[in-house]
């Protein structure tokens, strides 16, 4: 299997991210992995499309440190690839990273995956419907029961009337953004700074106000949903909980959380089982919920992280269960052709 993944740019890649342990698997599983940014794209005169990527030069690693730096470094296989000859294409990078200083990046991999999905190499998660997913309005279509009770407005009377109404307490947030950037906690105390913390939200757009969940204290659970099933080998899930011992009551890594084990109960996978059918439908092969009890908090579906620590958590790697179900893809869309859409065995 030839197989592509797209970040926003390869030089500002980490070894800890799940696409350098998802690349690092596929390498040593035999199959050619290519990392591309969103400015490596090239569209040919004759409708096909290239791109400028990079691969480790080596057929094993024991080291994700090596195997980036490898990547990234002046020993890599440097090709113009064209996207027809790859059989899978992974869009990985966060349009939310480029919100500031590269606008134009934010649609770029959702645009010429589409492309290559036309021309039938399979992308995952489906282009068509990630470019629904660019804000957090895309958690809405989902089922009402999975959800904080919610509030998205730029006017900030009507953000402030939703926070009286829950008790005076709830969370705020950009609508679109990752990594827990410009989110905030709002308590009764916190009254006098209220009108601040709106305008620190909707200055760059729009803003969600959502009910504050008790539970939220003792962190949240990272759970990873493939082809809408909960990720698991042998009863074991690719989940874990974050937890921010800190006092911030943000708990994804990037604000300074921790991973610990985690076991997955009935709540979690009653979510999965409500969330499931919508994300097959829209071709979301690899998903992360982020959930606080009954309620789901997001829904990652451009970049999941934290296979690292699920893989810390429970022994398994994960990376080779997604590496094997893309494989197993590419061998079904050898029977189907173009008789399937991209949608349809992104998730199959």
């Amino acid at each position: 299997m030839r197989i592509g993944f797209v970040v926003n740019d390869v030089a500002t890649e980490q070894a800890s991210y799940t696409t350098t342990r998802l690349g690092m698997c596929a390498t040593n599983h035999g199959h050619e992995a290519w990392t591309l940014g969103v400015g490596d794209f090239v569209y040919k005169p004759d409708g096909s499309i290239h791109a400028n990527a990079r691969a480790a030069s080596g057929k094993e690693y024991d080291s994700l440190e090596k195997y980036m730096t490898e990547i990234q470094g002046e020993d890599a296989r440097q090709e113009q690839i064209s996207l027809d000859d790859v059989d899978v294409l992974m869009l990985r990078n966060d349009p939310s990273e480029d919100t500031a200083e590269r606008s134009w990046a934010q649609t770029t991999g959702i645009l010429f995956g589409q492309l290559a999905a036309q021309r039938g190499t399979i992308v995952v998660n489906d282009p068509s419907n990630l470019a629904n997913a660019l804000n957090k309005t895309y958690f809405q279509h989902f089922p009402e029961q999975v959800r904080p009770k919610t509030c998205i407005s730029r006017d900030p009377e009507e953000i402030k009337e939703f926070i009286a109404a829950q008790g005076g307490k709830g969370v705020i947030k950009p609508l679109q953004g990752s990594g827990g950037s410009s989110v905030f906690l709002v308590r009764k105390a916190d009254a006098p700074n209220l009108n601040q913390m709106i305008e620190a939200v909707i200055r760059d757009g729009y803003c969600i106000a959502q009910e504050y969940l008790p539970a939220a204290k003792e962190g949240d659970i990272r759970l990873f949903v493939m082809n809408g099933r909960p990720l698991e080998h042998k009863g074991k899930y690719a989940a874990f909980r974050r937890v921010n011992k800190t006092g911030d009551m943000r708990s994804n890594m990037h604000s300074g959380g921790e991973s610990e084990a985690v076991e997955i109960d009935d709540d979690a996978l009653q979510l999965v089982e409500m969330v499931g059918p919508k994300l097959i439908a829209d071709g979301m092969f690899l998903v992360g919920l982020d959930i606080v009890k009954d309620k789901l908090m997001e829904i990652n579906v451009f970049t999941p992280g934290g296979l690292g620590s699920a893989q810390q958590a429970t022994g398994v790697d994960f990376a080779e269960i997604v590496i094997a179900d893309l494989v197993r893809k590419v061998r079904g869309k050898k029977y189907y052709g173009r008789n399937i859409g991209n949608a349809q065995i992104a998730t199959m």
